[in-house]
């Protein structure tokens, strides 16, 4: 009986700065090609604003153009596979950034593709990290606090400004003009899905449970999305777009709908492949990752998306200070747990583009300053930073927060201070491991994914011996288009669940980071250092001005040690393989 015919799938993964497109064998997670297009607008994609540094917004335009070019390239290369026909393609799958939502009119046309609009920055996507609504976000939660519903208990307690409502809160009272236009904001999430089928209206496209529960703070509890009571006591303008939003919200195994004519035609598909229901990057980046119970998946990029599951059953505390504990957001039938970092890589970037007096530039210079980094022991530079250069996202859930250096001396070198801002990104790490088990989330393994993970071992080493355990890469580069592949996958038909094409397509490199015992061992002397930081300037009670006086005393102390106990002789750099150069960049 012959072998049946190999189907596959396609993953589209719209990320900050470029949208990519991946094929991949739905029978085995072979990946056979890749479609990359950059976003020309704005800077790297993002459109700035130099009056205001906390806005970020993006050209919609650009995800259009984004899909056919991205999807079009992956698909004829593709085609020089024996074996792969564009008629065996089960189902498309779509991640975004997010919470990226896009203000439309009743036709679901985004309003940035209005000419009268096009220069209004309000009338185009609102990025993730658009920080611009940070005064409503704190409205919304003292709003949503005297609520009986208790609408933040799965939000971590805490609304945020990268959030749905803060954005279409602020632009009502900022951007009037834009905000009478639209009918409704679409998550980015639910948008491409929607174009790419032809289901835009408004009032009826699919939203993707992800989107809506992890940030626009819907809940089966209570109904769906905020009551109009709470909506109106913010804004009566409010309420009518809570009407106009599609229930019930669906998780990312359905099918959003058929490729329409005209976009399969312009990426060379089938008209009517399968189209599944889209979700955020990191949550399909956690499935393409091969997540489970007891697994951390944390996406290492520019900022961190730290991603859990847990069976769907009551018992689970509510978590304080997560971006989100919803129902089937990363598989069907668990709970998604969702926290993060606002800045990682972005904090390393900064430090070589704005600080670092060395002559050498870019990739260069992050290589060099790896190299002086891991010649050090933990605790060598005496140095302590707090890792809030974009704010914090978790725990503290404050965008006002800002960044830390402390322990400097006239003898501080530029890899010292790199190094600890490596370390001040695995203590933001450890304190959102240690909420998690304080409310009875076990965290057995971590496993990484995303453009650090897979190029820089010196950051996975001092991870594995800050947090104290096991780091495993995943086997994919490109684990958020596989994940968003393996939704494809399932809604189209080609596996009968999630959990069985994850079984089939993802995996793990062999190379594992093991906590090295010397250093796990200083690191548990200087995280609670951190923590008194941490816990002093994010507004949390207890630490003292005598526990922090001795904050600097104790690096020196610790750093003295280290220093006696590491001659210069053994130090030497973690070598990087060729294939794995040292950098920051996502």
């Amino acid at each position: 009986m012959p072998e049946p015919a190999p189907r596959f799938a396609i993953g589209v993964d719209y990320g900050t700065n470029s949208v990519r497109a991946l094929v991949v064998d739905a029978g085995t997670g072979e990946e056979l090609a890749a479609g990359v297009f950059d976003y020309p607008s704005g800077e790297d994609g993002v459109l700035l604003d130099p009056r205001d540094p906390h806005l970020a917004r993006q050209d919609p335009a650009d995800y259009l153009e984004g899909f056919r070019r991205a999807v079009g390239e992956a698909v004829v290369r593709a085609g020089e596979h024996v074996g792969f026909a564009p008629e065996r393609v089960a189902g498309i799958g779509v991640d975004t950034t997010g919470s990226t939502p896009i203000p439309v009119d009743r036709r679901g046309r985004p309003l940035a593709l209005d000419p009268e609009l096009r220069d209004d920055l309000a009338a185009h996507a609102w990025l993730w990290k658009d920080h611009t609504s940070w005064a409503e976000a704190a409205e919304i939660t003292e709003a949503a606090a005297r609520r009986p519903e208790r609408y933040l208990s799965k939000c971590g307690g805490t609304y945020s400004s990268e959030w749905y409502w803060s954005k279409i809160l602020h632009c009502a009272r900022t951007s009037p003009r834009v905000f009478e236009a639209a009918d409704s904001w679409v998550e980015l999430a639910d948008f491409v899905p929607a174009w790419a089928t032809g289901r835009t209206d408004p009032r009826t496209l699919p939203r993707g449970i992800c989107a809506a529960g992890h940030k626009a703070m819907y809940h089966e509890a209570w109904g769906g999305l905020p009551s109009a009571e709470l909506l109106g006591a913010l804004d009566p303008r409010l309420v009518p777009l809570r009407d106009r939003f599609a229930t019930p919200a669906l998780t990312s195994d359905r099918p959003a709908g058929g490729l329409r004519a005209g976009v399969a035609e312009a990426v060379g598909l089938p008209a009517g492949t399968t189209v599944a229901v889209g979700a955020f990057d990191a949550h399909m980046g956690a499935v393409g990752a091969g997540i489970r119970p007891g697994t951390l998946v944390k996406i290492l990029g520019t900022s961190t998306c730290d991603l859990m599951v847990a069976p769907d059953e009551e018992g689970l505390a509510d978590v304080p200070g997560l971006c989100g504990q919803v129902p089937g957001s990363v598989l069907p039938g668990m709970i998604g747990l969702e926290a993060g970092q606002s800045a990682v890589g972005d904090i390393f970037d900064w430090f070589v583009r704005r600080i670092s007096p060395r002559g050498l530039q870019g990739e260069d210079s992050h290589r060099a300053l790896t190299l002086e980094s891991s010649a050090l022991r933990a605790g060598e530079s005496g140095l302590l930073a707090l890792d809030w250069n974009n704010g914090n996202r978790t725990v503290l859930v404050d965008p006002m927060l800002t960044g830390l250096l402390v322990g400097q001396t006239l003898h501080t070198t530029p890899g010292e201070i790199y190094r600890a801002l490596i370390e001040a990104t695995a203590f933001g790490a450890l304190a959102i491991i240690e909420r998690l088990e304080e409310h009875g989330v076990a965290v057995d393994e971590i496993i990484t994914c995303g453009g650090i993970a897979e190029k820089n071992p010196h950051v996975l080493q001092v991870y594995a011996d800050v947090c104290g355990r096991p780091i495993g890469v995943s086997r994919s580069a490109q684990t958020c288009a596989l994940g968003a592949a393996i939704f494809g996958a399932v809604a189209g038909g080609a596996h009968p669940d999630v959990p069985s094409a994850q079984a089939a397509m993802t995996g793990v490199q062999d190379r594992v980071f093991r906590p090295s015992p010397r250093d796990a061992a200083t690191y548990r002397e200087l995280y609670p250092l951190y923590r008194t930081l941490h816990d002093a300037f994010g507004g949390v009670s207890g630490p003292t001005p005598a526990s922090l006086a001795r904050v600097m005393k104790d690096l020196i102390a610790v750093r003295e040690r280290v220093r006696r106990e590491t001659p210069p002789a053994v130090r030497s750099p973690v070598a990087a393989k060729p294939s794995e150069e040292p950098c920051s960049t996502s």
